[in-house]
């Protein structure tokens, strides 16, 4: 296959261009524009972005030192999860209009080789839930749920960040895995979504709450103890949740978002909840989603089926624009989402 000549792209990249120590905003990225031109090497394609993921582990990478990766270079386009439309092949794998998901970053066009994108079928379900319930996040609940927690019917579970993209599936598993879930969210819209819509059996405001102890009175008297935490927030929530473990616990630590904006560089202390591990031969692990990737399709296998029927709720907020990516990225960390945020450029 030899190699094409291109027509040319107007581009717009969002450049990653200062780490942040707090809060995460628009100064810590350049918007540029670019020409995209040359030439398409055989199996190379060219992608136009249509929905932008913007996630939580965006802030981990920033961070200065190593986390579970190496900070985020400066100086390149933002990394990010991106489901577009191929506009150019020189691959036998694609058409142009063929709908793609990549990891091609915040950018309008991207060149990459063909086997760094999945077809996707936009017949089957909404091409958006790529990047949400039927992509990383869903991985991330299902087999964080699945595996790490080890549900059985009757037990009790607890979600934090609960009408998040990851805990509002959490939670609708562990309900159909015949569990007792409680969600914590912030604001009471959140908690009536999370009882009216997604039918758990009770929500907790945590901005109700101003300490950890009001917090943790509350989390024991709708619970009457935790078998399964689903911690995606950290900060004094977990700190409230954890003294109200019962035996043989699992505490599953998927994301701790309320320390992303400097309080992983400087953490607090942490030990002072270990008694409690201790004390009922509790299990805390963390996970990830990458350590699921290889296993996408039985995932997909369940979970696909009920996307399809309308047997699970996947809630999206989806803002318009693609100059507004560091804006949402900096709205995660206030709680502005209602399930997955995405970009829609």
């Amino acid at each position: 296959m030899q190699t094409q000549m291109l027509q040319s792209f107007p581009n717009r990249q969002w450049f990653y261009v200062k780490r942040p120590v707090g809060r995460v905003t628009g100064e810590h990225f350049d918007l540029r524009e670019t020409e995209l031109s040359g030439a398409l090497a055989a199996n190379e394609v060219v992608v136009k972005a249509r929905y932008i993921s913007v996630d939580p582990y965006m802030r981990i990478q920033q961070h200065e030192r190593n986390t579970y990766d190496v900070p985020h270079p400066l100086g390149i386009v933002q990394r990010a999860g991106t489901v577009g439309q191929i506009v150019a092949t020189n691959s036998d794998k694609f058409k142009d209009g063929d709908w793609v998901l990549g990891y091609n970053g915040w950018q309008m066009f991207a060149k990459c080789h063909a086997s760094e994108v999945q077809k996707l079928d936009s017949d089957a379900a909404p091409v958006s839930t790529a990047l949400g319930v039927l992509g990383m996040p869903g991985r991330t609940a299902w087999f964080g749920l699945m595996e790490a927690g080890r549900p059985r019917p009757g037990e009790t579970v607890v979600v934090s960040g609960a009408a998040g993209a990851v805990g509002s599936l959490v939670a609708q598993f562990a309900k159909r895995a015949g569990c007792r879930v409680f969600g914590i969210a912030g604001g009471a819209a959140k908690c009536d979504f999370l009882v009216d819509k997604l039918h758990l059996d009770g929500a907790l405001d945590y901005k109700k709450y101003q300490s950890r102890e009001a917090l943790s009175a509350e989390i024991v008297r709708l619970t009457n103890g935790v078998d399964i935490y689903f911690d995606n927030v950290g900060g004094m929530i977990t700190d409230a949740v954890i003294p109200n473990i019962k035996l043989r616990a699992r505490v599953i630590i998927c994301g701790a978002i309320s320390q992303y904006d400097g309080g992983l560089d400087e953490p607090d202390l942490g030990p002072r909840f270990l008694q409690h591990l201790l004390f009922q031969r509790a299990t805390i692990q963390g996970i990830l989603a990458r350590d699921y990737t290889q296993r996408m399709d039985e995932m997909t296998k369940i979970v696909a089926p009920w996307v399809r029927n309308k047997e699970i709720v996947f809630e999206e907020t989806i803002v318009d624009g693609f100059e507004k990516l560091p804006e949402c990225l900096n709205s995660l960390f206030e709680g502005k989402n209602l399930g997955k945020l995405l970009v829609r450029v």
